[in-house]
């Protein structure tokens, strides 16, 4: 049998930290191969932040040789400065795996964290321990930061969202869907 391997980089952008995990998946089964975050907070610069996200997702791309990008879409809050930064950040990363003609799929933040935990307002922690099972990570695995576990999050919930085959069917109306599964009708 042949083996189908995948390897999905999964970003949470940000400009204090920037939350990075990487996920093998072989024979559609998931595994952690890497997390981490990039400690942004020590520098004053903006422009110096931008440039050390570009490095170091290129060195992950470098390293992992990933197929494909998923990255946390900013939300909207109500500081503009705030999100204007943090659109530099994810545009940044963008622009790394661009520079790698890797695919990117961005996912909003509620979207993330309704596929891991079946609650778009899941707390950080629980998208943690979510994951943590999931993939089966031990304890001394895991870091402190969840910026890092919101990345791997990223990856995880675009894992889910390319292998679910109900993904696939579109539907026009709640007719359409009917007609389409006449089995889940009671």
């Amino acid at each position: 049998m042949i083996e189908k391997e995948r390897i999905i980089l999964g970003i949470d952008p940000g400009t204090q930290v920037m939350g990075y995990g990487i996920l093998r998946v072989v024979n559609n089964k998931p595994e952690l191969m890497a997390m981490g975050i990039l400690q942004l907070n020590k520098y004053d610069d903006h422009y110096l932040k931008l440039r050390r996200i570009f490095e170091r997702i290129i060195g992950l791309i470098d390293e992992f040789l990933p197929d494909e990008l998923a990255i946390e879409a900013p939300f909207f809050g109500k500081n503009v400065q705030s999100m204007l930064k943090l659109g530099r950040a994810q545009g940044v990363a963008m622009a790394a795996a661009l520079s790698r003609d890797i695919p990117i799929f961005e996912y909003a933040p509620l979207k993330i964290k309704m596929s891991i935990t079946g609650n778009g307002r899941a707390a950080k922690e629980q998208v943690a321990y979510m994951l943590q099972n999931f993939l089966k990570i031990p304890d001394e695995n895991m870091l402190p930061q969840m910026d890092a576990t919101d990345g791997l999050a990223a990856a995880v919930c675009h894992f889910f969202q390319t292998n679910n085959p109900s993904q696939e069917k579109k539907f026009t109306s709640w007719k359409d869907f009917i007609n389409k599964n006449p089995g889940k009708i009671k």
